[in-house]
């Protein structure tokens, strides 16, 4: 699924390129958790590192928008939208965000590419079973108890990627050796 070369250059200037890294799972799946150590790695690096975590971005960007198929494609081309943006300007973008459906993420990929700028199509492949246990926000105890439809991987749809760039499974490494995982994927692609 990526979008530049896996030996891509520098810019001008000597700063290391951007890039967007799409972090695509069901709820609870250690997106943001996994985003957010990773950063860190980053940062202390010296790396300009922005995470476009999907619940904030649904508060500040996209509010007003259900979860239709319609609202969660606008949702998820909203976020490419600035992710793109901000790569392009040197910037890693970190994107832990659900995006269940193929087409949407194929969109924020083919802009991505349009423009010349990296993208990475990262699946944190945590069964649902898992994501469930751990339940981060009480989403999957909600629906259980009726109190809730639409939770995507339940009772709503998730296409899993067919080819991702790199596939996490959760529930068999530490959120640091996942971490550590996405950035030996970034270094290899000469992006971190």
């Amino acid at each position: 699924m990526s979008t530049a070369p896996p030996d891509a250059p520098a810019s001008a200037g000597g700063t290391a390129s951007g890039a967007t890294v799409w972090l695509t799972g069901l709820p609870s799946a250690g997106k943001t958790t996994i985003a957010r150590a990773l950063a860190d790695r980053l940062r202390a690096g010296g790396r300009r590192v922005e995470v476009l975590d999907g619940d904030e971005i649904r508060e500040y960007l996209s509010r007003g928008l259900g979860f239709t198929r319609e609202d969660r494609h606008t949702n998820v081309t909203r976020i490419g939208f600035v992710a793109e943006l901000l790569a392009s300007h040197g910037v890693v973008v970190l994107a832990p965000v659900i995006a269940p459906y193929a087409e949407s993420r194929e969109a924020v990929a083919k802009r991505h590419a349009d423009r010349g700028t990296a993208y990475l199509e990262v699946h944190v492949a945590t069964p649902v079973e898992v994501c469930s246990d751990r339940d981060v926000k009480g989403l999957y105890a909600k629906q259980a108890a009726g109190e809730l439809s639409g939770l995507t991987g339940v009772d709503d749809p998730y296409e899993p990627p067919a080819s991702p760039d790199l596939r996490i499974e959760t529930q068999d490494q530490t959120v640091e050796e996942s971490a550590a995982a996405l950035e030996a994927l970034l270094n290899e692609r000469g992006l971190a």
